[in-house]
């Protein structure tokens, strides 16, 4: 039996595809039982993918997807948010299933679309859309069905942590390594979402549904990125003994659930200061298993590539053994969990330099414990024991020249 398939885009994912399903064809017709071929492939610029044109049929127009009876799975992989949304809400009504890599769409729609495929008894796949090569979401899915998760957290930009890599390592600049990153694939010519956290930030929300089935939005939780990161707070950062990394975390406190994106000190001698480039990993804990850390690559064509592939398998396999139409993910708490940011951490704090006394005051007042105090040219450093965002948000406001706060995990 073969299951044909569309491509929504034949960029560096879908050629990437393309490129899994000629190489290992023989591996994914054992594992899914069925052979697999694209059989269209939906583009802008018909003259610009002519290199494929052998191997697929190019197509600008949507609907000769829609009208062909023969395609059974569309993957979507154009990214954004328009016209990705109307495809996918027009391909599961067509009743066609969709298996899709973007995290922005589905932390902005997901909830609207997942509704649409279950209406018209469809598969919505998206494993993809989170940390590249880490199947986070169906392991979360399947591997803790018993288990009750009291934290994730993690690196889960591979553009940030590779920028941050080179930053920290080899004493690049931000924009040297920004710019290295965009040659080798890592970062978009608009690096924009990776940059200012919201990437990360959109993962967060799919990981909340997922591991507690919560559904928070991107202005329910600090987000922050690495955009305005100085080269002077991560040198210290570093020679303090603290890689700083861009962190998204959602704990659970008490009945309350804690979300954040933000760069983060990590001590030097953690796992998850050591993941380099732009290898993903997150941490698990929950009550059964303990801890668990999971790591893989998050940036790059063939690291999504082999994540979309893996769930249009797993579609496939749906569809033979007729059981598509199912939710990916079943999980919704039944009690609505409130975002808190009654949560407290070590500080690390960057202030233009201030007279010690008017600083160590201001602090004394908020009730800032300090553990440590330097000067160092024109700035001071400051790192506190564990203070809550109350606090920080007092201090932002007061009469003090803040130029840097980072958590310190």
């Amino acid at each position: 039996m073969t299951i044909k398939i569309a491509l929504l885009g034949l960029g560096t994912v879908g050629s990437g595809i393309l490129d899994i399903i000629k190489n290992d064809n023989g591996k994914i017709e054992q594992t899914s039982g069925q052979k697999i071929v694209v059989k269209k492939a939906l583009v802008r610029n018909k003259e610009k993918y002519q290199k494929f044109a052998h191997s697929v049929n190019i197509i600008t127009d949507f609907n000769d997807i829609l009208s062909d009876p023969e395609i059974e799975v569309v993957a979507e992989l154009m990214g954004g948010l328009h016209p990705a949304k109307e495809y996918i809400s027009e391909a599961l009504r067509a009743g066609k299933n969709v298996v899709t890599a973007n995290k922005d769409l589905m932390a902005a729609f997901g909830t609207k679309l997942i509704k649409l495929a279950q209406d018209n008894r469809c598969d919505l796949m998206y494993d993809a859309s989170v940390a590249g090569g880490i199947p986070i979401l169906r392991t979360l899915s399947d591997s803790y069905v018993g288990d009750h998760i009291l934290e994730i957290q993690g690196i889960v930009n591979g553009t940030t942590n590779y920028i941050l890599s080179q930053m920290n390592k080899k004493g690049l600049s931000y924009e040297t390594a920004l710019k290295h990153a965009q040659e080798l694939g890592f970062a978009e010519a608009d690096p924009t979402n990776d940059v200012t956290g919201k990437d990360a930030a959109y993962k967060m929300i799919l990981l909340c549904q997922f591991a507690f089935g919560a559904h928070v939005k991107i202005t329910d939780f600090n987000v922050e990125g690495i955009d305005h990161l100085q080269d002077f707070d991560l040198q210290q950062a570093k020679e303090l003994g603290y890689p700083i990394k861009l962190i998204g975390i959602a704990k659970k406190v008490a009945d309350k659930l804690f979300v954040e994106v933000a760069p983060c000190l990590l001590p030097a001698d953690s796992l998850m200061a050591n993941i380099e480039n732009e290898i993903n990993a997150l941490q698990i804990k929950s009550r059964n298993l303990g801890t668990a850390l999971l790591t893989g690559p998050g940036a790059g064509s063939l690291a999504t590539a082999n994540s979309v592939m893996n769930d249009i398998v797993s579609e496939v396999k749906n569809l033979v053994n007729k059981t598509n139409g199912q939710l990916f993910n079943r999980f919704s708490s039944k009690d609505s969990l409130i975002i808190t940011k009654d949560i407290k951490n070590p500080y690390y704090l960057s202030f233009k330099q201030e007279k010690v006394a008017h600083l160590t005051n201001i602090l004394d007042e908020l009730g800032i414990e300090i553990q440590e105090l330097k000067q160092i040219e024109d700035r001071t450093i400051v790192i506190t024991k564990a203070i809550n965002q109350l606090q920080l948000e007092k201090l932002s406001a007061a009469n003090v020249k803040l130029m840097a706060k980072y958590k310190i995990l």
